[in-house]
């Protein structure tokens, strides 16, 4: 079967129609310092074994060190929290700089006010286009803050509203 030709602008423009919620994955790299992506594509997969995944890009700098670590911690980001998400995102060696964080059992960077976290061991690494398909066995997780969740939709960061 012959692959149909995509535009990427219109595959962007289409998939950016769908709100995706806002997470960073953290992990404590060799060097005992933190190391954290930001990511839209994080997803429940199983509960018989507990499974979450996530989609790295392969250009990331950050996957291949949180991979190396073997375990991560997923922190739900809080729409009151745009200010975690710019300075993680950041390239280079200072996205921790200003960031509150704890270091949960698993020696994992856990973020301060995020309102969940997943922590996890790496189960499987799937190649999947210019991405990788993450998928971890969940070891422990906890809501940690009642809010709303942040979300991005259409290039834009925002919040949840409720339909009256």
């Amino acid at each position: 079967m012959t692959q149909p030709s995509i535009d990427s602008a219109q595959f962007r423009q289409v998939l950016g129609s769908y709100p995706t919620g806002v997470s960073v994955v953290t992990a404590m790299g060799a060097d005992g310092q933190p190391i954290g992506m930001v990511v839209g594509t994080f997803t429940s997969v199983s509960l018989d074994p507990p499974l979450v995944g996530f989609l790295p890009d392969k250009k990331s700098s950050s996957w291949p060190q949180i991979e190396a670590a073997g375990h991560f911690c997923v922190n739900v980001l809080a729409s009151d929290q745009q200010e975690v998400c710019k300075q993680v995102s950041a390239k280079g060696p200072e996205k921790f700089v200003g960031v509150e964080y704890e270091i949960s059992q698993h020696n994992l960077p856990v973020i301060a006010n995020s309102i969940a976290r997943i922590e996890c061991s790496i189960h499987s690494v799937v190649e999947a286009g210019d991405h990788w398909i993450v998928l971890g066995n969940v070891l422990g997780l906890e809501v940690t803050r009642d809010e709303d969740p942040m979300l991005f939709h259409r290039g834009r960061y925002g919040g949840f509203a409720e339909l009256a």
